[in-house]
């Protein structure tokens, strides 16, 4: 069995819950989306076949006992369930980023599974597989990439009817070089909601241009 791999790296996780940890990065190739704002255009199409036995090794050879699995879209691929919970199996911590595109229900449930719901200033809110919402739990988290207010307004209504932050973590983060952090915290504190500033602390420390961090 393989799958086509974009990267894989050690780095500092750079965003949600697990931030400013260090893990090893598995970034799958191959994305059904075109965000406008996309970080990762390079794991579009690029991309070398791994076998699952190889990234297992190289995520025990790391040292570290967390993973996150990303991409792209990893759930395209097929295989991507069977890494995931052969990695739970091994004893790691598991994390699995995902566009929110993908039917969630066959992800191991062991896994913390992130999804990266899709707000209007994406360009790709239609695509949003919004029945994903109904199987996230307490270890699961919701992250809304905010361009503008508007993204904001729009993503406090699909929360509103499920009170989902009483379920799951939400992340809040500003896309990159548009909207002031300090703007979109103002906005989450007139809120009185448990929502979480989400900052990417990768371009932070590194540069929103370096790959592989």
């Amino acid at each position: 069995m393989a799958l086509r791999v974009c990267e894989t790296f050690i780095s500092i996780m750079g965003e949600a819950s697990f931030a400013g940890l260090p893990g090893f990065f598995i970034r799958l190739s191959g994305c059904n989306l075109r965000c406008r704002y996309c970080d990762t255009t390079y794991a579009y199409a690029e991309g070398v076949e791994r076998s699952l036995a190889s990234l297992l090794g190289e995520a025990g050879a790391s040292g570290y006992r967390l993973v996150l699995v990303t991409g792209g879209e990893p759930l395209l691929q097929e295989e991507c369930l069977v890494l995931l919970s052969a990695l739970v199996e091994r004893g790691f911590t598991v994390l699995l980023e995902t566009n929110g595109s993908r039917p969630l229900e066959a992800v191991d449930p062991r896994v913390h599974r992130i999804i990266d719901l899709k707000c209007p200033g994406s360009g790709m809110a239609q695509h949003n597989y919004l029945k994903n919402l109904d199987y996230l739990t307490e270890k699961d988290e919701l992250k809304f990439v905010v361009s503008n207010r508007r993204d904001f307004d729009w993503a406090m209504q699909v929360m509103a009817a499920s009170r989902i932050w009483e379920r799951c973590t939400v992340l809040f983060s500003p896309v990159f070089g548009l909207l002031p952090p300090s703007e979109l915290a103002a906005w989450i504190l007139a809120t009185r909601l448990p929502l979480r500033l989400n900052l990417q602390l990768h371009k932070y420390i590194w540069g929103p241009d370096v790959k592989g961090m």
